[in-house]
């Protein structure tokens, strides 16, 4: 696969910008200022760029409650994400929906959801409409290995399948559905096979190599644009932090930890092939990452300075007033 070097740079950008705003958010979370639960994907960046970097924003993508970085990747704006998060008017979704069911749909984001595995239904409503339509787009479903056993996601594997639907199912297998190991929730590591026992093509991938997510999920999505049905992806990664912001973590060791941040680093790994293949000096890719934390200083002031959500927006947007409805 060859990827142009403006390509390279805009993946490695999103990935700081990712890095940038949720270890930001790891001190805002003590301070009080993101109140409710928060969610991050430190250590997940590279699944989150390598699969945006395909998506247009009439694409659709349907993500869980860990996924910021989805958000930043297709370009929302991170001062009206952190400010959703904070709960402030200015937010996203004026600050009702918090870190977990954030949504831009003018980028195609249709909400992260706190219900484990149901953005499939959600995301296969659209790919019936574009199939039907014709319109060659496509949607993605982002879950974690803890959707992976739901019915949810198994009835929405068949249902794609049967009317080979443009969805892509993209699993991100970061080891602990909660703080349960997956070797003690499923009966397999290689969840390809229940995929292709749908009839689905499935590829599990490197999760922490942005460039082979980015060439699985291409290909998946040229199918799905061609009319050819669903895919599957199974990216192999890993979270650096709890499964939420105040997490024990005691379920696993620090070692254990340790061992991923320090060796399996998708930032560190992808710098590597920057440096070797002469895209960008450790100088300009210092410079990057200084402009997303120039960035990310910019959303958390831009969201302290605003209005909190107030109690007259409690139920506006709640209730659809539909055109001679006299209610």
């Amino acid at each position: 696969m060859t990827v142009s070097a403006d390509v390279m740079k805009k993946l490695y950008g999103d990935m700081q910008l990712v890095r940038h705003f949720e270890g930001r958010l790891v001190d805002l979370v003590k301070q009080g200022l993101a109140p409710g639960s928060v969610h991050l994907g430190l250590g997940q960046e590279a699944c989150m760029a390598g699969t945006c970097i395909h998506l247009s924003d009439e694409d659709t993508i349907g993500a869980t409650h860990r996924e910021h970085g989805v958000l930043l990747c297709r370009g929302v704006d991170p001062g009206r994400t952190m400010a959703e998060i904070f709960g402030r008017a200015n937010g996203l979704c004026k600050g009702k929906g918090g870190s977990m069911h954030t949504c831009d749909l003018s980028k195609g984001c249709l909400g992260n959801n706190a219900i484990l595995g149901i953005g499939q239904s959600i995301i296969n409503g659209y790919t019936f409409a574009n199939k039907v339509r014709k319109n060659g787009k496509v949607g993605v479903t982002m879950y974690g290995d803890g959707a992976s056993n739901r019915g949810d996601i198994h009835e929405g594997m068949n249902f794609a399948a049967i009317w080979k639907l443009p969805t892509i199912f993209i699993l991100q297998d970061n080891q602990y559905a909660m703080s349960t190991h997956i070797s003690k929730s499923r009966s397999m590591s290689d969840e390809t096979k229940r995929a292709e026992a749908y009839g689905i093509p499935a590829k599990r991938v490197d999760g922490n190599d942005v460039l082979a997510v980015m060439e699985a999920v291409g290909e998946a999505v040229e199918r799905g644009r061609k009319g050819e049905g669903p895919s599957f992806i199974q990216l192999d990664t890993y979270r650096w932090r709890g499964h939420f912001e105040g997490d024990p973590n005691t379920y696993r060791t620090k070692a254990e930890i340790k061992d991923w941040m320090e060796h399996n680093d998708p930032i560190k790994r992808f710098e590597k092939v920057l440096l070797e293949q002469k895209v960008m000096t450790e100088a300009e890719m210092q410079a990057v990452s200084e402009e997303k934390k120039g960035i990310v200083d910019a959303a958390q002031k831009f969201a302290e300075g605003s209005e909190p959500s107030g109690a007259k927006e409690m139920y506006s947007d709640v209730y659809y007033h539909y055109e001679g409805s006299d209610k």
